[in-house]
């Protein structure tokens, strides 16, 4: 008997935290537009990430200090490497021009990557690079430059619509005021 309250009170469980993690769905080009989101509006929007990103400089020698990621060995050559795990919550810090987002996934505003829409995926928001040459990316990350693998070229970003359609815009019209 207390074997099968066991099992119950363990499936509960496993349905109360499953009903409770967000269920999320790609950020895309329509959900922007039909939305009509301010940039206001946008970083009071929990995104997330798709994929894993990983972002890799070559360390410079001497005497300087590696802050945000940790010191790998690489054919033979010493890398900061920095990991973005999949599902990691970012938020948005500002949009550097039309359809381009700098979202960041760290604590710091000067971390962050630039997704954008693009065609070929949906037009999901995806990791954005200055250039894409063979099997790395060249990103900008904390103002330095970092190489990400193509691995990372589709990471998007990802969003609870539940929660994001309780941004809601309130629009009232003035109907006007005449002289009595």
């Amino acid at each position: 008997m207390k074997q099968i309250q066991y099992i119950i009170l363990l499936l509960g469980s496993l349905f109360v935290v499953v009903g409770c993690s967000p269920r999320l769905s790609p950020f895309t080009q329509q959900l922007y537009e039909s939305n009509n989101w301010t940039e206001d509006e946008l970083k009071q929007v929990q995104f997330y990430l798709s994929d894993d990103v990983i972002l890799r400089r070559e360390a410079a020698t001497g005497n300087s200090r590696i802050e945000g990621g940790e010191i790998k060995m690489v054919d033979g050559r010493k890398v900061e490497e920095i990991v973005i795990r999949k599902k990691t919550p970012g938020v948005l810090v500002f949009m550097p021009k039309e359809k381009r987002f700098a979202v960041s996934f760290e604590t710091s505003d000067d971390r962050f990557l630039i997704f954008g829409p693009n065609p070929k995926a949906g037009n999901r928001y995806i990791l954005l690079a200055s250039e894409w040459k063979r099997n790395r990316g060249k990103v900008t990350y904390d103002g330095k430059p970092f190489y990400t693998p193509s691995s990372s070229a589709y990471a998007a970003l990802m969003v609870d619509l539940k929660k994001v359609r309780k941004v809601s815009v309130r629009t009232r019209t003035a109907k006007g005021r005449k002289i009595d």
